[in-house]
């Protein structure tokens, strides 16, 4: 029974981002980026249950890219096709499509993961997830803009930036720590502890922005923090 839990776990990452692709379909693009937070974190909870159980399986890698690549590869290509037909870039129709560069990206990202050894306890280039959850979180700054952003946000020239950025970073040779605990001592996990509280006082200060502000913090850390033969590499 054990041995199915991890995967039952992926597929409600599956059912999730399935859910979220539904509301943006139909226009609730906030509704969407709350079941994309449900599915990082069911993202999340997979992998941890599948070591803490020693159940890891061929199956179970693969289940996940493929839930990965709906949740993660897909959902913020949506989410980037409304926002960008938000902004008037229905005015060049061939424009909002752009976004799903993004979904390209993702999936060449995911088959890179699945085929490359170096990343089994770190990360090479921007894991899918952190991706996602940057462009969802656009609809809930949008919808809760205390900072008047929404002027900027919704020009169509920076989310075809947005887009081009986030797909570079996705399949860049860019070293990432991995939120991946094999135990929870302080030795060995101080970046991931220092991650994950900054990261809660962003969110509690700033909201919905400080996603953003977490993912570039996550990759500047990652990169303060490599070993020395990495930056030499």
């Amino acid at each position: 029974m054990k041995k199915h839990l991890p995967n039952a776990v992926t597929c409600l990452n599956l059912f999730s981002g399935c859910l979220a692709l539904c509301h943006i379909f139909a226009g609730e693009l906030e509704t969407a980026a709350y079941f994309v937070g449900l599915s990082a974190v069911f993202d999340f909870f997979d992998g941890l249950l599948a070591r803490a159980l020693h159940v890891s399986s061929p199956i179970g890698k693969d289940l996940d890219s493929l839930a990965d690549v709906i949740s993660f590869g897909v959902v913020p290509g949506a989410f980037l096709f409304d926002l960008l037909r938000q902004a008037g870039a229905d005015l060049l129709t061939w424009l909002p499509y752009a976004g799903f560069v993004v979904t390209v990206f993702s999936a060449l990202r995911l088959a890179k993961f699945n085929n490359d050894t170096r990343q089994s306890d770190s990360f090479i280039g921007l894991p899918t997830p952190a991706c996602t959850l940057v462009v969802a979180s656009l609809p809930l700054i949008l919808a809760y803009d205390t900072f008047g952003v929404t002027r900027f946000i919704l020009n169509p020239w920076v989310l075809l930036v947005l887009a081009v950025v986030l797909s570079g970073l996705l399949v860049a040779e860019l070293p990432l720590f991995a939120l991946k605990f094999k135990s929870f001592r302080w030795q060995g996990n101080q970046v991931r502890f220092l991650f994950l509280l900054l990261s809660v006082g962003l969110l509690l200060g700033l909201g919905a922005v400080a996603i953003p502000l977490i993912i570039l913090l996550y990759v500047l850390l990652s990169l303060l923090t490599r070993p020395k033969t990495a930056q030499a590499a």
